[in-house]
C-alpha cells in the first residue's frame, strides 16, 4: 500500500486486492470524536473504495477534535470560529488532491463524506472546490452561510453527485438543515439522493444502508471494478 503524507492524522483502509480502478472515499468525524469514529464502517465500504478517516485538526480535549470550534447563542444561533472554518475547508481541499495524486486515484473517482460537523466540511468542499471530488455523503450535516457565498458555477457541478440524509428526530441539527441543502442542491446541475430516516442525531441502519447502496451505483454507473 502506498505510503500517504498528509497534513492530518488518519486511518486507511485499502481498496480490494483485485479492483484495478480503485475510488477513494475520504470519512469526517463529528465535533468531539476522532478518526476512529467512522473508521469502524470502513470495513462495510464498497471493495473499490480506498478509505481515509481523517482526524480533525483543532483538540478540544484528549481524544476529542473539532473542525472549527462554535457556541451557541442564547437564541439557539450557532456562531462558527470562521477563520478555522477556512482553514479547516483549505486543509482538506489540499489533503483530498494529495491523496488523490499519491493513490493514482483521479478526483472523478473521490467522494469526501462526513457525519454532522465533518457533514458540513464534506457540503462545503463539495459546493466550494467540486474539481477535485466526483460526490459528497453528507449524514446530519448542514450548510454553512460562510461557504454558501463561495460556492462555484453552477456548470462545474455537472457530472457531480451527492448524498443528503438526516434524522426525522434529529435534536442536534434539525431535519430543516438537510431540507435546505437539498433545496440548493437542486438547483445545481448534480445528483442529488438520500432521503431522512427515522431517529435522532445517529447513524441508523437502514440509514448507512441507504448510503452504501448510493456509494455502490457510484461505482458501477462508471464502470468501476
Amino acid at each position: 500500500m502506498t505510503q500517504l503524507h498528509l497534513p492530518f492524522k488518519f486511518l486507511e483502509q485499502a481498496a480490494g486486492p483485485n479492483v484495478r480502478e480503485p475510488w477513494l472515499l475520504v470519512l469526517m468525524h463529528g465535533v468531539g470524536s476522532n478518526e476512529q469514529d467512522l473508521f469502524g464502517l470502513a470495513r462495510l465500504m464498497p471493495p473499490q473504495f480506498h478509505v481515509l478517516s481523517l482526524r480533525a485538526p483543532y483538540v478540544l480535549s484528549p481524544d476529542a477534535y473539532a473542525w472549527f470550534e462554535f457556541e451557541v447563542l442564547p437564541d439557539g444561533e450557532r456562531r462558527i470560529n470562521e477563520e478555522q472554518e477556512r482553514e479547516s475547508r483549505f486543509l482538506v481541499g489540499e489533503m483530498v488532491a494529495s491523496a488523490s495524486q499519491q493513490l493514482g486515484v483521479p478526483p472523478e473517482r473521490v467522494v469526501v463524506g462526513g457525519f454532522s460537523q465533518g457533514g458540513i466540511m464534506a457540503l462545503s468542499l463539495l459546493l466550494t472546490q467540486p474539481a477535485k471530488v466526483r460526490a459528497a455523503m453528507v449524514w446530519h450535516g448542514r450548510l454553512l452561510q460562510q461557504t454558501a457565498a463561495h460556492i462555484a458555477a453552477p456548470e462545474a457541478f455537472e457530472g457531480k453527485a451527492l448524498w443528503v440524509s438526516h434524522g426525522s428526530a434529529d435534536n442536534v441539527i434539525p431535519p430543516s438543515a438537510a431540507e435546505a441543502s437539498r433545496e440548493l442542491a437542486r438547483g445545481l446541475p448534480l445528483a442529488l439522493s438520500g432521503a431522512d430516516f427515522p431517529g435522532g442525531h445517529e447513524i441508523r441502519p437502514a440509514e448507512l444502508q441507504g448510503a452504501l447502496a448510493w456509494l455502490q451505483s457510484l461505482g458501477s454507473a462508471a464502470g468501476a471494478s
